[in-house]
């Protein structure tokens, strides 16, 4: 036997797979067993009922994808009335997404969503903040700390920080939201990009822009994951492009606590207990008793800390 579960803080997930928001439903309870996920992680809610972005909100590219869904919502009364109540039926830990626009919208949602059935926060503080013409929250140390902060003082759950990759200052984010009082950080959401229909020279998105998930992020989600996870104190959350069973010890030898798995839900939707699975197979194949023994065992002993790029020659 060997032993999955994982610490986040205050919070022990049995093993250290949970969904990527946005990526998971209670549709899919009749596909997977969700009593088998370490977490359940919800679609990204907002305060108010709200659509979402221009059609097509969805499109291929090669080996990944785009997505510029819009963070449509129900609200919080519906969220709370409808949504909170399924989860309840599983013994698993309930992590709810959040979105707003504002420090005061997202304190006033974080104050709402903090009830009983609820485990912990995940602040989609990669969203634009429109105090700052719509740069998102994680792109700048200082509008982090500002918005976790508020945070912080609306709720005593545990906050887990969703971190940007469209961001250069990686590590200076991450700490800013340690500062502030985040419990874990999720790193990290889908990179800004864009395709075009070269038949009709149109962009293949409504938005014309949208987030890049799936493979194609991996190797840079990664390199956030490790390096959030050399300066931080709080668990990492790794996320970003994660398929198969390699694709989690990668993360897990750099240094993050657990994952969350998205786009691969779409193409597989056993994805993630296949995984798990996979992982627990993996551990006993190569001695290791408990999950711990991979977490940040990457060998990088031969590496100077202060490297953060490496540059290559052209």
């Amino acid at each position: 036997m060997v032993d999955l579960t994982t610490r986040l803080g205050a919070m022990t997930l049995k093993n250290p797979i949970m969904p990527a928001s946005g990526t998971f439903s209670e549709d899919l309870a009749g596909v997977i067993d969700f009593n088998t996920l370490g977490a359940h992680v919800t679609k990204t809610i907002t305060y108010e009922k709200r659509g979402g972005n221009p059609t097509p909100r969805v499109c291929e590219v090669r080996g990944s994808m785009l997505n510029s869904i819009g963070i449509p919502s129900k609200g919080i009364d519906h969220f709370i009335q409808h949504v909170i109540p399924y989860y309840r039926q599983y013994d698993v830990p309930l992590v709810v997404s959040i979105s707003a626009h504002n420090a005061d919208d997202f304190a006033r949602i974080c104050q709402a969503i903090s009830v009983p059935g609820v485990d912990a926060i995940e602040v989609n503080i990669s969203c634009p903040n429109i105090e700052d013409d719509g740069k998102a929250f994680a792109m700048r140390p200082s509008t982090t700390q500002q918005v976790m902060t508020r945070l912080r003082g609306a709720s005593d759950l545990p906050l887990w920080a969703k971190l940007s990759p469209n961001t250069g200052e990686t590590i200076e984010v991450a700490l800013a939201a340690q500062e502030a009082g985040a419990d874990a950080l999720v790193v990290s959401n889908t990179l800004l990009s864009m395709a075009i229909d070269i038949q009709s020279r149109k962009p293949k998105l409504g938005n014309l822009m949208g987030g890049l998930s799936g493979p194609s992020l991996k190797p840079i989600a990664l390199r956030m994951a490790y390096q959030c996870s050399k300066a931080v104190d709080i668990p990492v959350i790794g996320c970003g492009g994660i398929s198969t069973v390699e694709d989690v010890v990668e993360y897990l030898i750099a240094g993050a606590s657990a994952v969350q798995i998205g786009t691969a839900t779409f193409i597989n939707p056993t994805a993630m207990p296949n995984i798990i699975s996979g992982l627990e197979d993996y551990m006993i194949r190569h001695g290791i008793a408990d999950l711990t023994e991979l977490i940040g065992s990457v060998r990088d002993d031969d590496a100077a800390d202060s490297v953060v790029f490496m540059e290559t020659a052209p």
